[in-house]
């Protein structure tokens, strides 16, 4: 059965935007995207690199972990800020919204229903691993379904943000295995954790 894996950065401090939920890496960011972390990108996790920057990057390899994105609105509409209205075209990409309606992007599914019941209907499709590229809406939405973290940690804190889940979230302690583990030069890790069988 296909996982629901929680691809995404965050601080040290369990952040992965600031407060005002901009892209922390864009050209007002402040998360800097060092050489070796953009090279680790490219070779381990190429499909969850938007197309802008896999053409920039001659990138053509469809990658082996993700052939499905899920994103909220308000993730989304970052990308339509910045004139891309279907950022992982080489991705099947659903977007949970119940105010955004017609898609913008025939290639883009809007998806209105409760996030839980299409995400359990997913999994039981054939396929690669549905990557949960965010925001903290829906993974808070969809806590109790996310069956492996991938955390692309930085070392660097900001002491206040958008957090990794948000209080959609219930209170629901849970365990989590290392599975693997990647720290570069720079100092920034990648953590990846499997759903232990029960909590804590």
């Amino acid at each position: 059965m296909r996982k629901l894996v929680y691809y995404i950065a965050s601080t040290l401090d369990g952040f992965i935007a600031g407060p005002d939920g901009a892209d922390p890496t864009g050209p007002d960011g402040f998360w800097p995207i060092p050489e070796d972390y953009l090279q680790r990108l490219i070779e381990v996790y190429p499909e969850t690199l938007p197309a802008p920057a896999r053409a920039a990057l001659s990138i053509t390899d469809g990658g082996t972990h993700f052939d499905t994105v899920l994103e909220g609105r308000r993730s989304y509409e970052i990308g339509l800020r910045a004139g891309l209205s279907d950022a992982y075209p080489h991705l099947r990409h659903l977007v949970f919204s119940r105010t955004l309606g017609t898609s913008p992007d025939p290639a883009v599914e809007v998806i209105a229903d409760d996030p839980l019941a299409t995400v359990r209907e997913l999994k039981q499709q054939d396929g690669k691993d549905i990557w949960l590229l965010g925001g903290a809406q829906l993974a808070g939405s969809l806590y109790a379904e996310i069956d492996s973290l991938i955390v692309k940690l930085s070392p660097m804190t900001i002491g206040a943000g958008i957090p990794l889940f948000s209080d959609r979230a219930s209170f629901d302690p849970r365990s989590w295995k290392l599975t693997d583990h990647t720290v570069l030069k720079s100092g920034a890790a990648f953590l990846t954790y499997a759903r232990a069988a029960t909590a804590v």
